[in-house]
């Protein structure tokens, strides 16, 4: 099984098909909007990297893309699927159809912050749970295919080892092999590397970059600016829940139109690092 087989770079015809498409997204907490008429569209390929400062939405915007949380209003449609809203009757919106959720989330694969991996499974069955459990597919080829995914990320020799004996590095690295497992048709990626030592961020954002060339469709939400320039192929800032910026890494970098995402880029130059 060659874990790369499902995804062919796109080709000029590929790009012209939307795989997401957000329209008017709004989202509060309470009297906190979060989200304020966000719209966007990735078609198939596209490497997104979305930016922003600490509250600015970035999070609430992918957890609404796969209804982990549901949007106030507006519309998320999945390649051609638009997600079904109603009002419940507590006032607040909810998903029409729970199945059709749990279809359309499965052909997203979702990469967290703090890697939610399962302490009492070894990373192998951490793979594996998902082709198993939600797609039905017969064990001895999911062990084949989680050991391919495994090696894909460099934790063949790991597979047997459990979580808590792992570096961050190395279970980020598994958490975003049990996401391909599930061969999704995009990739969310929620700040994969804040919560890695600085020493250990590199071998995550290898993996993405590795992803990247091979032409799947991803939204990376991030602050590693200099990987955001080097790899997305389009760059999108939101400020105070709206987007303030949008256009190729060349443009928005060089020529910035939005004086807060001049703001924000100085900011991170004078921290270093990351830019």
């Amino acid at each position: 099984m060659n874990p790369g087989a499902n995804a062919v770079l796109a080709t000029s015809a590929d790009r012209s098909r939307n795989v997401i498409e957000i329209v008017d997204l709004h989202k509060r907490f309470g009297a906190l909007e979060v989200l304020k008429g966000v719209s966007l569209t990735a078609c198939q390929g596209d490497v997104i990297a979305i930016l922003g400062s600490s509250g600015s939405g970035k999070s609430t915007l992918l957890r609404c893309i796969n209804m982990l949380e549901t949007p106030d209003s507006g519309s998320v449609t999945i390649d051609g699927e638009t997600i079904s809203l109603a009002r419940a009757r507590n006032g607040k919106m909810a998903p029409r159809d729970s199945r059709q959720v749990d279809r359309i989330r499965g052909s997203l694969g979702m990469v967290f912050q703090s890697f939610n991996l399962w302490g009492h499974l070894t990373i192998l069955q951490n793979v594996m749970e998902g082709p198993i459990h939600v797609q039905g597919k017969p064990r001895a080829e999911v062990v084949a295919e989680a050991e391919a995914w495994l090696d894909k990320v460099g934790l063949g020799d790991k597979r047997h080892q459990y979580p808590a004996h792992l570096s961050g590095g190395q279970q980020q690295r598994a958490a975003i092999a049990r996401a391909l497992a599930m061969q999704p048709k995009v990739m969310l990626f929620d700040e994969p590397t804040s919560a890695l030592d600085p020493e250990l961020v590199g071998e995550v954002l290898r993996v993405i970059r590795a992803l990247a060339q091979e032409g799947r469709t991803m939204l990376v939400v991030t602050h590693e600016i200099a990987f955001a320039r080097e790899v997305s192929n389009r760059v999108i800032f939101l400020d105070a829940g709206a987007i303030g910026e949008d256009g190729a890494p060349a443009e928005v970098f060089h020529k910035p139109k939005s004086g807060r995402f001049q703001s924000f880029l100085a900011g991170h130059l004078n921290a270093g690092g990351t830019s």
